[in-house]
């Protein structure tokens, strides 16, 4: 990746961690986006599997720090979908936004299954509505964010070629 490429990278990594903890609370959704996955992801697939484990251990840090009562969920999750996401790249992050959308899907849900499981704060009904209802609600507004952030993007993440 160029310096250029990865520069604007790391500007709209940076942009969706100020968002996420900026905008987020603001908006106080029950099902709401999740700024930090589709960064995440947005990084993920474009380094290493081992850098984004490391890069999603860090912000899983981050927002566990926010929720000591769970401390670690967070973490194990985004490590674990950073490095699947990173893994997985070569067979979904293509150039079609439909199926990036389906991509930060599928990612924002895991994310919440895995820390769901890791956190034990459900049980239950609770825990059953949270996967079938409240989980596939923030993986779909997440989604529909994440496709506009890589709409908008795009132009600065495509690789030019020189001849």
């Amino acid at each position: 990746m160029s310096s250029s490429r990865t520069l604007a990278v790391f500007a709209v990594f940076v942009v969706l961690v100020a968002l996420h903890f900026t905008l987020r609370p603001l908006l106080d959704w029950r099902a709401g986006v999740d700024f930090l996955v589709i960064g995440m992801l947005l990084v993920a697939v474009r380094v290493r599997p081992g850098a984004a484990a490391v890069i999603g251990l860090l912000l899983g840090l981050a927002t566990d720090a926010m929720f000591p009562e769970a401390f670690g969920a967070g973490a194990l999750a985004m490590t674990l979908v950073a490095f699947g996401a990173s893994r997985l790249k070569a067979a979904f992050f293509a150039d079609d936004l439909m199926l990036n959308a389906v991509f930060i899907f599928v990612g924002k849900a895991a994310f919440d299954l895995i820390y769901l499981l890791a956190e034990g704060r459900f049980g239950g009904m609770g825990l059953v509505a949270q996967i079938f209802v409240w989980t596939p609600l923030a993986a779909l507004v997440t989604a529909i964010v994440g496709l506009a952030v890589i709409a908008v993007v795009r132009p600065a993440l495509e690789q030019r070629q020189h001849r």
